[in-house]
């Protein structure tokens, strides 16, 4: 029976700092993770999508969290076939960056020597983290074009397990066909043979495009939920409006018996808030947290559990 790790993604989102959750005074990029790291006990790393990780950041971070801290990283944009600008590269590597067509990638334009020297150079930065067992898992999320009913988003999703071979690695896709009944079970036996953990989702149930609350757990190691609110203007508004939501308490209830059925078939489970809006999503991890039982700071026990309130 397996723990339960709750945080947010992002402990350096400017709305964060600018909403006074952190203590008066408290400036520092080392104090602020530190003061974090002793309220929870995973964090995501968002700033890895848009620009490559470094070496020197990755022994930081290691250096000023606890033993048991989790970092969950996202990975870079061009290793999940986001748009990607050529400036996000280092130097020597924009020229090969393709162009683009109509503003989104097409897996079958990038060459894949650049991806396997894009992920050599993003893992290699990773490796202080993965050494001293703070590395949760790379977070591989994938953009909403990239469908089941299409050949090479499959090949590409199947390229991007084997390049990755040896590394923790969550898959969250973001369209919802991944998900649907007649996709459902082939999705998660493809995930499983790769040992990726698959990502559950919380956000509006509103639109199209909604991902479906599952729950599906494909590897023993780890399983991860992030809530990115429930805003019915994911598909259409600014990052603020996608992202604003103050979870009710009994909209974390629902997630209590998901989480701990999670739970018996993984040996972590991370529950990582993504409604980065001023200091909503430290409030509802702190909250989720309470509902489960886990003193700050620490780990949840599956068998520990607590009456809901």
């Amino acid at each position: 029976m397996g723990e339960i790790l709750v945080g947010t993604c992002s402990w350096t989102d400017r709305a964060l700092v600018s909403s006074g959750w952190y203590p008066p005074g408290l400036r520092d990029a080392e104090g602020r993770l530190r003061h974090y790291a002793a309220q929870f006990p995973v964090v995501e790393v968002d700033a890895t999508y848009y620009s490559l990780p470094s070496a020197r950041n990755s022994t930081l971070w290691t250096e000023r969290t606890p033993d048991g801290f989790r970092f969950d990283v996202k990975a870079f944009s061009l290793l999940t076939g986001h748009p990607t600008t050529p400036n996000a590269l280092p130097a020597d590597l924009r020229d090969a960056l393709p162009g683009r067509r109509g503003g989104r990638p097409r897996p079958a334009d990038i060459d894949p020597a650049l991806l396997d020297e894009v992920w050599q150079r993003f893992s290699g930065a990773l490796e202080p983290l993965k050494r001293s067992g703070r590395l949760g898992t790379l977070l591989f999320q994938f953009p909403p074009w990239f469908t089941p009913g299409d050949a090479q988003s499959k090949a590409f999703l199947a390229q991007c397990a084997q390049r990755t071979a040896g590394w923790p690695v969550a898959v969250e896709f973001r369209h919802p066909a991944w998900w649907q009944e007649d996709e459902r079970a082939k999705t998660e036996a493809a995930l499983r043979e790769w040992d990726m953990s698959a990502v559950a989702v919380d956000m509006t149930q509103k639109l199209p495009t909604s991902i479906p609350p599952v729950t599906p757990v494909t590897s023993p190691r780890l399983a991860v939920a992030r809530f990115h609110g429930r805003n019915d203007a994911w598909g259409t508004g600014t990052k603020e409006e996608r992202f604003r939501h103050t979870y009710a308490p009994e909209e974390l209830r629902e997630w209590i018996p998901r989480l701990h059925e999670m739970a018996e078939q993984a040996d972590e489970v991370h529950a990582l808030f993504n409604n980065c809006c001023a200091d909503a999503a430290v409030r509802a991890a702190e909250s989720m947290r309470h509902l489960l039982g886990a003193p700050a700071g620490t780990r949840l026990p599956h068998g520990r559990r607590q009456g809901l309130v």
